[in-house]
């Protein structure tokens, strides 16, 4: 049965929140103030009719959009979505009893999105190519994403291709194309090892889709021209399928976060360093050691390091930060520390710099619940919280990236 809600605020994935007096309903694309009609199914609801449309309601970019489950806000007008992400960090903080600046949130969609996933199933009448619907199973098909960067403009067709290559096996495919300053990047998920007589079909389809790279499960079917990713002055080719920020902006300004917060350090430990968007940076002014469990990434930084000019020695060390953090007398060596951790934070390695004598950390994160968990131990350890900035570079999505800046005031010699 249909039912008016009105609107009082935005939740954390970006549903518009109404108040009952059985609780909070969340409706997925209204908006603050907004009166809508929608059909209540617990604490969600299906948004059916706005009936006062907000101020702060713009068209969408995108015809897929409310039925792609990639963007939870084409819907917002720039002030609007700007404070909800920068207020995602803000409660989070201040939930956890942290009292600090949060800055303006930084834009960094920059020309698009450089990688992509889709997703191919098959059905009676072949293979399927796009994206999952929001909280479902359901597929839909993309001809074009306006979020992508322009060399990713043909990513759905190749995708396409790929797929129906693969189509005899069945399976449910993960196809990720990443756009490098040499072409697409191509690794492909779900099949299972490749036969002989697949990888010529594969690469007969990489000479034909102009690939510069393509890879099964991150195992190589043919490189055809190295993937690079310019970072600072150096030229890396990150593993097939590896991790990579999602768009050059983001990547440019989280580095240039990070190189703010120490700018006068010489020695410099990245932890959880990846392929080195930090850590070949930072190796233009300071000595860095870098550190990160997955050594094909390790790997992929030093070769850099071999061709880059003008850097200070890097020493990359493949080391598994969770199990194996850096210890105080370890981490007492270095002038500042900076850490990029996966989604699930880095507790171990906090807990040691917390009992450490490192004078500044810049931490990166991808999760502010994390972040906050994380950033208490700091602070109970003796560190200030000097400042934290949001960066935006999943554009129209509830994804948010900070830095924040510790500065140790208590427990130093």
């Amino acid at each position: 049965m249909n039912e008016t809600l009105t609107i009082a605020r935005l939740g954390q994935r970006g549903d518009g929140v109404a108040e009952t007096t059985e609780g909070q309903v969340f409706v997925p694309f209204a908006l603050p103030g907004e009166r809508v009609r929608a059909v209540r199914d617990g604490e969600r609801a299906q948004l059916v009719e706005i009936l006062a449309p907000s101020a702060s309601r713009i068209a969408a970019i995108c015809p897929l959009f409310t039925r792609c489950g990639g963007c939870a806000a084409q819907h917002m007008a720039e002030e609007l979505y700007a404070d909800w992400k920068r207020g995602q960090v803000a409660t989070a903080l201040s939930r956890a009893g942290l009292a600090t600046e949060v800055a303006p949130l930084v834009g960094a969609h920059g020309a698009g999105r450089r990688r992509v996933t889709f997703h191919a199933r098959r059905d009676e009448s072949g293979m399927r190519v796009g994206f999952m619907a929001a909280k479902s199973h359901e597929l839909i098909e993309v001809e074009a994403c306006p979020v992508l960067v322009p060399g990713l403009a043909r990513a759905p067709a190749v995708a396409q291709h790929l797929a129906n290559r693969l189509r005899a096996s069945n399976k449910p495919l993960d196809i990720q194309l990443t756009a490098s300053q040499a072409g697409l990047d191509v690794d492909i998920r779900g099949h299972g090892p490749a036969g002989d007589a697949l990888r010529r079909a594969l690469t007969e389809a990489a000479e034909r889709l102009d690939l510069a790279r393509l890879s099964m499960h991150g195992q190589i079917i043919v490189e055809r021209r190295a993937p690079f990713q310019l970072m600072g002055r150096a030229a890396v080719t990150p593993a097939p399928g590896g991790f990579l920020q999602a768009t050059a902006e983001g990547e440019a300004a989280l580095s240039r976060l990070v190189l703010a917060a120490i700018p006068k350090a010489k020695r410099v430990a990245d932890l959880f360093a990846g392929c080195g968007p930090f850590s070949l940076r930072l190796a233009e002014k300071a000595q860095v050691s870098a550190f990160e469990s997955d050594a094909a990434a390790i790997q992929a930084l030093s070769r850099a390091t071999k061709h880059a000019q003008g850097l200070k020695p890097v020493a990359a060390e493949a080391r598994d930060l969770f199990r194996r953090p850096l210890l105080e007398h370890e981490l007492d060596a270095f002038d500042a520390v900076v850490l990029d951790p996966p989604r699930a934070g880095a507790e171990a390695q906090a807990k040691r710099l917390a009992a450490s004598k490192v004078p500044l950390v810049a931490y990166v994160s991808c999760d502010v619940g994390s972040f906050a968990r994380d950033a208490a131990l700091l602070v109970a350890g003796g560190y200030a919280l000097e400042r934290v900035t949001p960066v935006d570079q999943f554009r129209y999505s509830a994804h948010i990236e900070l830095v924040g800046v510790f500065r140790k005031t208590v427990g130093r010699k």
